[in-house]
């Protein structure tokens, strides 16, 4: 086991807040501090939504705020009730959807009140936080140095992905706050041990939403970092770029990936969408048949490519194409050619809300012709990386209909 999972537990440890000297209220510890502190007052019959655990105060739930000058994208505030009774506190954001991002309710805070309202504190806390489950669930070790170390909302840091590859730490941020507290973020990704380098992502699009316009020379800075990393996940190496898609690596699906792999064998298996191999990597080295990658990125199948090499895989047997997704499956069908595990993971198509619904007709036409490949019988795994369609509860009815088009 590696140092760094040591080291996280011995912070929490050493950062075990001491209980309140005397009972407090959220409201009392924010009148003593230095900067005034707004209050964001929910709608009648709101609260319960947000005291059950949802962390995004939306702006349709606010009736009005309080505050003398009001508060500014990236400011603490406080999320009051109909009779301004604060139930937690947040940051704020004048011009998202969400209006607040809730860091913690009030009974939390007030038992450990040196968390209340202080973000750095917060901050270290919760990351130290992840860093030690990560380790109680195995991460690293010695075959399974890619993992995520903060995982967004999961990890009760909502517009914050933390993704690690061996020494190596790509923050993709999605929210304003988390640009804003970029530096303090980064001290403390860095006070685990195994980490040398802190490689920070912004997600340009989606802060454009935040109210944040940063210019796309931002999106990647490798000044201290390499720009290929060598990992092992599941036994399998991998090259990751750390100027490729989101953190460079889709650590999210490692689960899926060694799914993939304990049912591969004897299996003809495609992998549309395939970036840099994941899926047919495991394939093949769960001994299907044969593997056939398809994406349409150059940068991405070569390196895919490079992975076969790497795991000394025989490239007879598992092949990379570059291609268009929608034109593969249909010259796929015009020739007859069907696989017997089909799976279909294609990029983000609905960045927003605004674009759910040409981006369904987008994820229904790629299932619909990724349905006509897979022989009767078999198996597709289809997947979506759009929050907004999976939020929507779309993605279902999308697949419904996709399949109802070909069988109905």
């Amino acid at each position: 086991m590696v140092v760094g999972g040591r080291f996280a537990i011995s912070r929490i440890l050493s950062l075990a807040p001491a209980p309140p000297a005397a009972t407090t209220t959220l409201l009392e510890i924010a009148s003593r501090q230095p900067k005034g502190i707004a209050k964001v007052v929910l709608k009648k019959g709101k609260t319960q939504l947000f005291r059950d655990g949802s962390p995004m105060v939306y702006s349709g739930a606010v009736d009005r705020i309080i505050g003398r000058p009001p508060p500014v994208t990236g400011d603490v505030v406080l999320v009051a009730d109909g009779t301004e009774k604060p139930i937690g506190w947040g940051l704020y954001n004048s011009v998202s959807m969400f209006c607040v991002r809730l860091m913690q309710l009030e009974d939390e805070a007030l038992r450990d009140p040196s968390c209340a309202l202080n973000v750095e504190r917060l901050l270290e806390i919760r990351i130290i936080a992840a860093a030690a489950l990560r380790e109680q669930l195995g991460l690293p070790s010695a075959n399974k140095n890619a993992y995520r170390l903060v995982n967004s909302e999961g990890d009760r840091l909502s517009g914050l992905i933390v993704d690690i590859f061996g020494d190596e730490a790509v923050v993709a941020s999605s929210a304003a706050w988390v640009e804003k507290y970029q530096e303090q973020i980064k001290v403390c990704i860095s006070k685990i041990n195994h980490i040398n380098h802190v490689t920070w992502r912004p997600s340009i699009d989606i802060l454009k939403e935040e109210g944040l316009n940063l210019s796309d020379s931002r999106g990647v800075d490798l000044s201290n970092s390499p720009k290929l990393v060598k990992v092992v996940e599941n036994d399998i190496l991998y090259l990751v770029s750390l100027e490729g898609q989101k953190t460079g690596f889709y650590a999210d699906q490692r689960e899926n990936r060694q799914y993939i792999s304990s049912i591969s064998e004897g299996q003809k298996v495609l992998d549309i969408c395939c970036y840099t191999g994941g899926f047919a990597l495991n394939a093949a080295s769960g001994g299907a048949l044969s593997v056939t990658g398809v994406d349409s990125s150059s940068s991405a199948i070569n390196i895919a490519k490079e992975n076969i090499v790497l795991n000394n895989l025989d490239s007879g047997m598992i092949s990379f194409v570059k291609d268009d997704a929608t034109h593969f499956m249909k010259t796929a069908i015009a020739e007859g050619n069907s696989w017997d595990i089909v799976i279909l993971d294609p990029p983000k198509l609905a960045p927003s809300r605004k674009v759910l619904q040409s981006a369904s007709g987008m994820y229904r036409n790629l299932n619909s012709l990724a349905m006509q490949i897979t022989r009767r019988g078999g198996l597709l795994m289809t997947c979506s990386c759009s929050g907004a369609m999976t939020q929507s509860g779309m993605f279902l009815r999308v697949l419904q209909a996709s399949c109802a088009s070909i069988f109905l």
